[in-house]
């Protein structure tokens, strides 16, 4: 009798741990962190082409993002990475390939190597950002569809910031 008991145990842990580990995983990946590739060069040269990272979800549980910060966004069913920019109430403006913020110019050249973009611009400038979004433009200002293209981001369409390149193995590490 005790045998048979053992054997329906292990059985039964058979089925049940690999369940669990699963369960555990698909939890993480929701709630936690996320694996993703790059697919395109908009964010060059701060992420390169088929650059993999592990995302972060946990800081936008408590707190919001901020001016500078990388942000992973649904759009269009695709998840999309880009710098925030504008805060809600800002107000945006492009003159001569350069971004303002509220009349001041944005210093931005701690991200992108040079900051005149002529990339096409859909959305009528001055702009001021909505209320609970923020305006997001890629580092890549020649070849990024960003909030120039199709508007603010809602907050409630970010779902992590940015996070820990680990791959290609010569360039592991945050990225900020």
């Amino acid at each position: 009798m005790n045998e048979q008991l053992n054997k329906v145990h292990e059985f039964l842990m058979f089925i049940i741990e690999p369940i669990l580990a699963i369960l555990a995983a698909l939890l993480i990946s929701h709630f936690l962190m996320a694996h993703t590739t790059i697919p395109t060069g908009s964010m060059i040269p701060t992420i390169n082409i088929n650059d993999h990272m592990i995302i972060n979800r946990i800081p936008y549980y408590y707190r919001n993002p901020e001016r500078g910060e990388l942000v992973i966004f649904r759009y269009e069913g695709q998840n999309l990475i880009k710098r925030v920019v504008g805060m809600a109430g800002d107000i945006i403006d492009m003159e001569g390939g350069r971004v303002y913020i509220n009349g001041e110019e944005f210093d931005e050249l701690e991200y992108i190597n040079t900051p005149n973009t002529t990339y096409p611009q859909f959305i009528k400038y001055p702009y001021t950002v909505p209320e609970n979004s923020y305006f997001v433009m890629g580092d890549n200002r020649e070849n990024s569809g960003d909030s120039r293209s199709f508007g603010a981001v809602t907050r409630a369409d970010i779902i992590a910031t940015g996070g820990y390149r680990i791959y290609p193995f010569n360039n592991l590490g945050w990225v900020r």
